[in-house]
């Protein structure tokens, strides 16, 4: 063997190397990736009773909030302070 073989050989050793922990890195984030995407099934999953029954826009359960969504809402806001402070100005 020449010396010019024996430093190509190094060569060749040295770029394989360099692939394989590339592709060890790949790999190590693909892995990362599926993990994420198994929590957020997992967790989509366990919402599945919060979801909608129907996405069309005009149903009837979608069309209209309850009055307790509706009270839930409002509670708590400026809206809801000004109407009872009003409310009571306009019973004479």
């Amino acid at each position: 063997m020449s010396r010019i073989d024996i430093i190509k050989q190094a060569a060749e050793k040295a770029q394989m190397k360099k692939v394989i922990k590339d592709l060890d890195s790949r790999k190590a984030a693909i892995k990362e990736e599926m993990k994420l995407h198994k929590k957020l099934t997992k967790s989509v999953k366990k919402a599945e009773h919060l979801a909608p029954k129907s996405l069309e826009a005009f149903s009837e359960e979608n069309l209209y909030y309850s009055d307790r969504e509706t009270q839930d809402f409002l509670s708590g806001t400026s809206i809801m302070e000004t109407y009872e402070s009003m409310r009571s100005q306009d019973e004479y």
